[in-house]
């Protein structure tokens, strides 16, 4: 009887054990590449190198990890079209496709040039060698998204190429492969045509349509939308597939057409993130490097010939695309050699290209080889340089990024209804500063009476809903209770106490026929306090929202708070990838356009003149339930103060039933002069500070 009711032999097949390694490389491997001072990414590929078939073959390639490395790869294209900055990407696809070309065009010309004239190759057999060298993979992306410089142009600007230079390597691949199989003829080309046109129709229109409708209709339920999302990505790779193209350029498309419905600090881009990061991206990475053989090396000097002719052609092309695009565009030298170490990897397109090219015995033995340890040295290549650059590229963008507001932002949540607590967390976030540490604030006010002890424990429960929430954003949340005379006291000493800057608080849609605009609480606040002050009613999610429509009442330019409110609607569009659509005179207009058009982030923005707020209510019959609408106010003894602004919340009430709306009060001092008037007797306590 054995002792053990394991038997191990190598390599190793039992799925638990081999995924347990896989595991332990994906931890520490990145680790050990950090302790001598290279990117993880390196760790994962050498790791591969060591436990591969040609290594100490610990681990089989199979079926299992070529799954797994293949689900890693559509996940690193489909963030990269995910995380790209739309507005941005708009303004630089000319751009995109110019570096898109000359990064395929240098590969190619330089590779056919050395294959035909030096290693006297055929011609198809040279056409197709120089087409492998100009597609690239963007296996660096991780390393430019840690390091924040995603939606910089410089990384905006390699992502697209990539897709430009990795279609004109696949279709020379067709050309090459059907001429070599006597398939080449025009019904080749009917055929090939027909199918794009249709999957793209298809998934540019349709794919925006579905989700929009389903996280309408799921929208508070986080697994199925991940679920969803995941289906989306990888179905539109097979179609792109079936259409004739590589299904790394289907997932990329997912990730643009889904760009606008996943916001970037939401609980699901986090999910995201988070899984690609720590299993897919990785078993992608240790299966790159299985594929590693350096036993080539031995084979004689026809292979380390090729070999070093393939390396050679490969990063210089990639270097002097990189070269022409900076003179070209006028980028530092930094965004040069990001988009060198971003476009140098090659590993996916590269590796079918030769497989196919050897399989139709165009190329030989040697390529193949030579391939192998062409991936294994671009891919090191690439990671160095974008850990590198990327890293000082991160340090001079984030001394140039204007500042809109010189105040620290501090939000405040004021939470009542348990139903709203997601909607209100998830604008707070919205309006967040990605580079502020401050974290947000919900707070849950008690009256102090004979039942506080009850009504505390259940605001506990209430705002525990809160932390949740957010916990799945990553975004830090210090939980605030209070016991006070009365609702608004307890919201204005908790903004003195925090050193508030911006509150955010929800608003049923109802107006009291006794109170002069929205009822005590809100009047109360705008009344004694001096913050910017966002009244939210959302009925529904953001991220499905195609406009925001803002009107804006003449002199708003005037106010001290007209920037810091112009940063919020800007961090909103850009955040859901929607287009603003702004409504004022003309003198505000100009205001806003100089404005708008010298901060980031970059939106689209249209401009309509409107100035007779008598006709208000008409409006509800421009703005869609796919519309969130903003209404600018203003607080009484202001410049931007006008009697029509007291009748907004009626108005809005009554005629904007079905359209989610927020009405913003812009600040009125600076957060260093934070003194309040408080009215009411009593002094509120402050009996409660989780943070999270």
């Amino acid at each position: 009887m054995p002792l053990l009711n394991v038997t191990f032999e190598l390599p190793l097949k039992e799925p638990v054990l081999v995924f347990s390694l896989v595991l332990f490389i994906i931890l520490l491997a990145p680790q050990l590449a950090k302790k001598i001072r290279l990117p993880g990414i390196i760790g994962l590929i050498l790791a591969g190198v060591l436990i591969g078939p040609n290594g100490f073959h610990l681990l089989n390639r199979d079926i299992s990890i070529v799954l797994f490395g293949t689900v890693g790869l559509l996940y690193i294209m489909f963030i990269a079209g995910l995380e790209i900055d739309m507005n941005d990407f708009k303004k630089n696809r000319n751009k995109s496709v110019i570096f898109g070309v000359l990064s395929f065009l240098c590969s190619q010309i330089g590779g056919f040039v050395v294959a035909y004239y030096m290693l006297k190759f055929s011609l198809p057999a040279s056409i197709l060698f120089g087409s492998m060298l100009g597609s690239h993979t963007l296996l660096a992306y991780p390393i430019a998204s840690k390091l924040g410089i995603s939606k910089s142009r410089s990384t905006t600007i390699a992502v697209g190429g990539t897709i430009v230079a990795d279609l004109l390597s696949l279709l020379v691949l067709a050309i090459i492969a059907n001429s070599a199989r006597g398939q080449l003829n025009s019904a080749f080309w009917i055929r090939l045509v027909i199918s794009l046109a249709i999957y793209v129709i298809v998934v540019v229109f349709g794919l925006p349509r579905l989700g929009r409708w389903f996280f309408r209709n799921a929208e508070s339920e986080g697994v199925s939308q991940y679920i969803f999302v995941l289906a989306s990505v990888f179905t539109t790779a097979f179609l792109a597939e079936v259409a004739g193209l590589e299904p790394i350029i289907g997932a990329f498309l997912a990730g643009l057409v889904l760009n606008r419905l996943i916001p970037h600090t939401s609980p699901l881009m986090n999910r995201i993130e988070f899984v690609g990061n720590a299993l897919f991206i990785p078993f992608f990475l240790i299966s790159v490097g299985m594929l590693v053989d350096l036993r080539v090396l031995l084979l004689g000097i026809d292979a380390w010939v090729v070999a070093a002719t393939m390396i050679v052609v490969a990063i210089s092309g990639k270097w002097l695309a990189a070269f022409i695009s900076q003179k070209l565009f006028g980028y530092s030298v930094e965004e040069r050699n990001v988009i060198f170490g971003l476009t140098n990897a090659r590993a996916a397109a590269t590796l079918t290209a030769v497989l196919i090219g050897y399989d139709l015995q165009i190329l030989n033995e040697n390529v193949l080889n030579g391939t192998i340890l062409m991936i294994l040295v671009t891919c090191v290549v690439s990671s160095l340089v974008v850990e590198n650059q990327g890293r000082k590229l991160a340090i001079t963008e984030s001394q140039q990024k204007p500042d809109l507001s010189a105040s620290p932002n501090r939000i405040l949540v004021p939470i009542s209804n348990p139903a709203t607590i997601e909607q209100l967390i998830d604008f707070a976030i919205l309006i967040k500063d990605r580079h502020s540490e401050e974290p947000i604030y919900p707070l849950a006010v008690v009256k102090d009476a004979d039942d506080t002890q009850e009504k505390l424990v259940a605001s506990k429960k209430m705002l525990e809903k809160a932390i949740l929430h957010a916990s799945a954003t990553e975004h830090s949340v210090q939980l605030v209770s209070r016991i006070d005379v009365n609702i608004a006291s307890g919201i204005l000493r908790a903004i003195r106490e925090l050193m508030i800057t911006e509150v955010v608080i929800g608003w049923n849609g109802k107006v009291s026929t006794r109170e002069r605009i929205f009822g005590s609480v809100l009047d109360n606040l705008l009344l004694e306090s001096q913050q910017m002050i966002m009244v939210c009613k959302i009925l529904h999610p953001l991220n499905t929202m195609n406009r925001v429509v803002v009107v804006v009442p003449p002199n708003a330019e005037l106010e001290k708070g007209f920037s810091g409110w112009i940063h919020n609607l800007k961090l909103i569009a850009s955040q859901i990838g929607a287009d603003v659509h702004i409504m004022a005179g003309n003198s505000t207009s100009s205001a806003l356009k100089n404005v708008m058009n010298q901060t980031k982030p970059a939106v689209t923005v249209t401009y309509e003149l409107f100035e007779n707020w008598d006709r208000f209510a008409e409006l509800a019959t421009k703005i869609t339930t796919n519309d969130l609408f903003m209404v600018v106010s203003a607080r009484h003894t202001t410049l931007a103060y006008h009697s029509f602004l007291d009748k907004m919340p009626k108005l809005l009430a009554r005629h904007f039933d079905p359209i989610s709306f927020v009405i913003t009060y812009p600040q009125q001092q600076n957060a260093e002069a934070n003194t309040l008037l408080i009215n009411g007797s009593g002094e509120g306590k402050m009996i409660e500070v989780n943070e999270t």
